[in-house]
């Protein structure tokens, strides 16, 4: 069984950042930092090369495979900033409608800027699923 690239590791979380080139999503990454912070209490940590991770979980598929993933995270990445909603979307519809803009992919919400969406609501999608992602 191959083992997971990406791991939780010791790497500097604010060179990190630091260190992404665009002003905007530099920025928007920082203001995210603190965010995800304040929400979840919990100390970042990178996640592979690329990932701002906070607090794990422990999973374990019908296929033996198991590991710790994050429990929520995000990434400035070139394209957008990627913020990883490990709980899905489904159960979200009514927070999703007043977010703002963005995208959607299986645990992951695209945005391009971070005033694009209403912060009050993103605060909550990611309080709510830390908190079903814990029980």
């Amino acid at each position: 069984m191959s083992e997971l690239k990406t791991r939780r590791n010791d790497n500097d979380v604010l060179a990190f950042i630091e260190a992404v080139e665009d002003d905007q999503r530099r920025e928007d990454a920082l203001a995210v930092l603190k965010l995800f912070e304040d929400v979840t209490g919990l100390e970042p940590q990178m996640w592979g090369d690329s990932i701002v991770g906070f607090g794990s979980y422990h999973y374990k598929y019908a296929s033996g495979r198991e590991g710790e993933w994050m429990l929520t995270g995000f990434s400035p990445r070139k394209k957008n900033l990627t913020l990883y909603i490990m709980s899905g979307f489904d159960a979200y519809e009514s927070l999703l409608k007043k977010l703002g803009k963005y995208k959607t992919g299986k645990s992951c919400l695209y945005i391009s800027k971070l005033e694009d969406v209403d912060i009050e609501v993103l605060c909550e999608l990611v309080r709510q699923s830390v908190e079903q992602m814990s029980s």
